[in-house]
């Protein structure tokens, strides 16, 4: 019975922090739509104030996760969600820090993959692999000719990355496909395919054509991205419920 009454405190809890992320994410993608490209928008201030809260939050709900997989798992992915928020506020400063970026989530997606190679081997399901490293491979393709000459090997190393990620998380749901970790290890593909496709978008629309409503579909994948990998530090509440009816199982 503590066990079940924890899981719905937690549960109550992820709510709250659900709804204070909606709002955030909303009021960030509000304020860079309606900022456009000017800097001096009043509107930018609030961009600025809530594009980094909203990470931040989901920041949150990674570290407070009521039974996580395991303390080394919610660790990388915390570390990689705090790179992921330093990359935030790195790329929306007035100044030119792409590249400081660029890192920063570099930093943020090997701690992801650190913390998926703590329950599946490096490389698993190589067809996984070879979907997203395909995938990533044809669009740095498709970019490179726009991408400025100064800035290929940076982009270059950071797609490789990024499609590797992509790639485990992948992988490791297939792997844990019908095990306690199906349903977390699938929540942290799905954030990771997000992040790709996030952050192709924002290549694409950086580099090569100007995206209709850019800031929604940039910023509405990537914070759906670090969601799921946040909540895949929790294990399956379902699981955990179904543990602790039986003898022995409770705390």
């Amino acid at each position: 019975m503590v066990a079940m009454s924890s899981s719905a405190a937690s549960s109550s809890r992820t709510r709250m922090i659900a709804l204070a992320v909606s709002c955030a994410a909303a009021a960030a993608i509000l304020g860079g739509v309606l900022a456009g490209g000017d800097a001096g928008s009043a509107w930018q201030w609030l961009r600025w104030i809530a594009k980094p809260l909203t990470t931040l939050l989901i920041l949150v709900a990674a570290a407070l996760a009521w039974r996580p997989v395991s303390p080394r798992y919610r660790f990388w992915i915390v570390a990689g969600l705090v790179f992921s928020l330093t990359g935030d506020v790195l790329l929306m400063l007035p100044a030119d820090l792409f590249v400081a970026g660029l890192v920063a989530f570099l930093g943020g997606h090997l701690c992801f993959i650190t913390a998926f190679l703590g329950d599946s081997r490096f490389g698993t399901r190589p067809l996984a692999w070879l979907a997203c490293l395909l995938v990533g491979g044809v669009i740095t393709v498709l970019l490179w000719p726009s991408i400025p000459p100064a800035l290929r090997p940076a982009v270059a190393v950071y797609a490789l990355v990024l499609s590797s990620m992509g790639a485990q998380a992948l992988g490791r749901a297939w792997f844990h496909a019908g095990d306690a970790l199906a349903r977390p290890a699938r929540r942290a593909a799905v954030g990771s395919l997000l992040f790709m496709l996030s952050d192709s978008l924002l290549a694409w629309n950086r580099f090569h054509l100007a995206l209709p409503l850019a800031t929604l579909w940039v910023l509405g994948s990537y914070y759906a991205a670090v969601w799921f990998i946040a909540r895949s530090v929790a294990q399956d509440e379902g699981s955990i419920e179904a543990a602790a009816m039986r003898p022995g199982g409770t705390r």
